[in-house]
């Protein structure tokens, strides 16, 4: 499976050049749709969200906690597509593939363009992919 980002040219340029190796992206609705893997029918996403909007816990609380009892999971991803914007598919000069290295939840290198303290969905990204 396929993952697909879009990223600004600044970086584009070190996701490119080998320099930067992950990538990050908020703990949200939209991104827990993309990343997030439903396993189990005992817990729906619609009760899950609404104990988020609640503020009852936490979304990595909530996340963590359903991964650990095996609701959840990371999506099998085995390729990230980064893109330079959002070219044609055949503007390859804007597209980068790259190896799947996995997904974590964690802090983020600032030099990278995350905020210092911040939780995020790290993707890791491996060897270009030709």
């Amino acid at each position: 499976m396929n993952l697909q980002l879009s990223l600004i040219r600044k970086w584009w340029v070190m996701t490119e050049q080998l320099i930067k190796g992950e990538d990050y992206r908020l703990i949200a609705p939209y991104w827990c749709n993309r990343l997030l893997l439903w396993r189990s029918e005992s817990i729906s996403k619609r009760k899950w969200i609404e104990k988020v909007g609640a503020g009852e816990h936490s979304t990595e609380f909530l996340i963590k906690k359903y991964m650990d009892l095996g609701f959840i999971t990371f999506k099998p991803f085995t390729q990230n597509t980064m893109t330079l914007g959002y070219p044609s598919a055949t503007d390859t000069s804007r597209i980068l593939n790259l190896e799947h290295k996995g997904i974590e939840i964690r802090t983020g290198n600032y030099e990278w363009g995350a905020e210092p303290e911040k939780l995020y969905f790290v993707i890791k990204h491996g060897v270009s992919l030709a």
